[in-house]
């Protein structure tokens, strides 16, 4: 999916002892989908989606 990724941020949150990484895609929908899905499947990682309507 790396052709696809315009840019990332990860920020830790210590005091809620989390970690946030946030991910600009630059795809399909279905592309999208499929690797918010595939990270969704991870042990311990909460995936949210965003859709931009442009």
């Amino acid at each position: 999916y790396g052709q696809y990724i315009v840019g990332r941020m990860g920020v830790p949150y210590r005091d809620k002892e989390v970690c946030i990484i946030s991910v600009i895609i630059d795809a399909t929908n279905d592309i999208i989908s499929s690797l918010s899905g595939k990270l969704g499947m991870l042990d311990g990682i909460t995936v949210k989606t965003i859709y931009s309507k442009k």
